[in-house]
Parts: structure tokens; C-alpha cells; sequence
């Protein structure tokens, strides 16, 4: 099942190798393990998908690919996993991230009006960038360590479901 589904949603491998914006990176995308659904290679690439998905910036998707072939894991589900911070979730994402930053950082929160302008981001990266960078880091870090877990036990869950029912198809043969 988590194989079927994913490879639903999943691009081709060659889309992807064909992409104009991944062109620089040449024969390291045909290494085999970047394209693979396994039970190691899916966990590992919701890690890098998760962890680049709550970093801020427009390189996401290349961080995620480029994390992809370090670690060896499913680059397709790695980049699409970066799409979970999209223009509707980013101001929460963001906000929380601040948050998170100020309370590990024990400072006090900045009230702040946000204006949509590079002046006012300049003038307030001062007083929250750090607990707002910060913020980000520790999502990243611990939505990718979640993320493999939970992906980790759907396919062991997965994996047992497929064996009690085989054992039972097997005892009913006569």
C-alpha cells in the first residue's frame, strides 16, 4: 500500500533527471537508490523532505535534492515534501517557528505589524531573525526525526498486515 500510494503521486525519474534546474548535478541522478520505494530508502527521503520543507528560502527543493543524493534516498518524495510549506502555510509555520525561537532562546517576544515590503524585513530581521532561524532549525530537525519514525512504523505496521494475511490465506488452503 505506502509503495502504490506513493508512486502515484511521485514524478518520473526521468522528468526529473530532465529537469533544466538540476541539469548541474549530471550522472549523480542516475544512481538507482534516488529513484527506489524501499523501506529504507522512503523514511530517509521524508527526512530531507521534511527537514529542507521548514527551512526558509526559495532553495527548498534543491536543498531536498541535493540532501536526497548525499543520503541516498528517494529524491522524487523528498522534493515533493517540500511543498508542504506553500503560500497558505507559511505564516503559521513561520510564526510558530518565532515562537519556538524565543522560547528556547527565553526572550522575550517582539510585537511586531507585518508589512509586506524588503524595508520592513530588513528592519525587523534585527530583533527576530535569530529566535525566527532558530525556530526553523529546531522544526526541521524534529519534523524529520518524527517524520522518519512514523514513516518507519506505517511500513513495519504495513509489512505485518501483509504477512498475517498471507499466513492466513496459507492456513486456509487446504
Amino acid at each position: 500500500m505506502p509503495k502504490k500510494f506513493i508512486k502515484r503521486y511521485i514524478p518520473d525519474h526521468k522528468t526529473i533527471r530532465d529537469h533544466k534546474h538540476l541539469k548541474f548535478l549530471g550522472k549523480l541522478l542516475h544512481d538507482p537508490r534516488l529513484w527506489h520505494l524501499n523501506r529504507h530508502s522512503v523514511p530517509g527521503a521524508v527526512s530531507v523532505g521534511l527537514f529542507a520543507a521548514f527551512i526558509p528560502g526559495p532553495v527548498q527543493m534543491l536543498l531536498a535534492a541535493v540532501g536526497s543524493i548525499i543520503f541516498r534516498v528517494n529524491m522524487p518524495l523528498a522534493i515533493a515534501l517540500t511543498f508542504i510549506t506553500n503560500p497558505f502555510t507559511v505564516p503559521p509555520i513561520a510564526y510558530f517557528s518565532y515562537k519556538i525561537g524565543t522560547w528556547i532562546l527565553r526572550m522575550p517576544e517582539h510585537k511586531f505589524e507585518i508589512q509586506m515590503s524588503i524595508q520592513w524585513l530588513w528592519d525587523e530581521l534585527s530583533t527576530i531573525g535569530g529566535p525566527f532561524l532558530l525556530g526553523t532549525l529546531v522544526l526541521s530537525i524534529i519534523s524529520a526525526i518524527l517524520g522518519n519514525l512514523i514513516m518507519r512504523s506505517m511500513w513495519y505496521w504495513h509489512i505485518m498486515l501483509y504477512l498475517r494475511k498471507r499466513r492466513r490465506r496459507a492456513a486456509a488452503t487446504p
